[in-house]
């Protein structure tokens, strides 16, 4: 029986084992199994990969995008730039890094995305920021990060005036605020601002619509949830792992 799964911390709001699941069924795929490995800290991997020794691969979520790479055996280009993994191929107990979800962000974004909607606001800093900074950075746009802790060239929220706001057209939510079970929270941003002339992209899946994209939708904002972006990043991982 072939093995996959899921690493994070915690694991409650998972999208990727119900999803692939769904997928042995509907493709009449029996001889796999996907599971949820809750890893609080990504030391304990080696462990688990031992415990685990019929695994060929694993998606990796939040806290552990950054911190896997130090232990990855190989690491793909896309994971050199960007800094962070999501999709490790585990072949001869070895584990090599892929970053599934630029492809899985760049096929949804540019779907909706027009040129009009730039320069681009990238809220949060960590492993999906920076896969949308690279995509982003590819398609030629440019971007600023926002965080609730000020760093070298990151804006904070108290920056984001309706002044500095108006300057940016594609606001794209890469953090967790608004996830579930934290329905009530979203970035505070100057709503009031924003118009028919802007792209809101929330890399939350769950729920389908954050108060983020509710309060874009109601400023007449083109809204787009994170929900595609996932199911491409799931098939990407998938082609990886049936690599021969």
């Amino acid at each position: 029986m072939r093995k996959f799964g899921l690493i994070g911390f915690p694991l409650g709001h998972s999208f990727s084992q119900p999803y692939f699941q769904k997928k042995f069924q509907r493709e009449g795929i029996t001889d796999c199994l996907y599971e949820n490995f809750p890893l609080p800290d990504i030391g304990l991997l080696p462990g688990l990969l031992l415990r685990e020794p019929q695994l060929e691969g694993l998606n990796v979520t939040i806290p552990h995008k950054e911190k896997v790479i130090s232990i990855l055996d190989f690491r793909d280009p896309v994971v050199e730039s960007v800094g962070a993994c999501n999709c490790l191929l585990i072949r001869d107990g070895k584990c090599q890094g892929y970053n599934t979800d630029v492809t899985g962000f760049e096929t949804s974004l540019k779907r909706r995305w027009h040129p009009a909607h730039a320069p681009a606001l990238i809220l949060g800093t960590g492993g999906a920021a920076k896969a949308v900074a690279f995509v982003l950075g590819r398609m030629g746009i440019s971007y600023h990060f926002v965080s609730r802790n000020p760093g070298p060239g990151v804006m904070t929220y108290a920056d984001l005036t309706e002044e500095t706001i108006r300057k940016y057209r594609l606001i794209i939510n890469a953090s967790p605020a608004g996830m579930y079970p934290r329905l009530d929270s979203y970035p505070p941003l100057a709503y009031g601002a924003l118009s028919g002339e802007y792209f809101l992209f929330d890399l939350v899946y769950n729920p389908a619509e954050t108060i983020f994209l509710q309060k874009g939708r109601e400023q007449g904002c083109v809204i787009q949830n994170g929900a595609e972006m996932l199911q491409i990043q799931a098939e990407e991982s998938w082609s990886i792992w049936n690599r021969r």
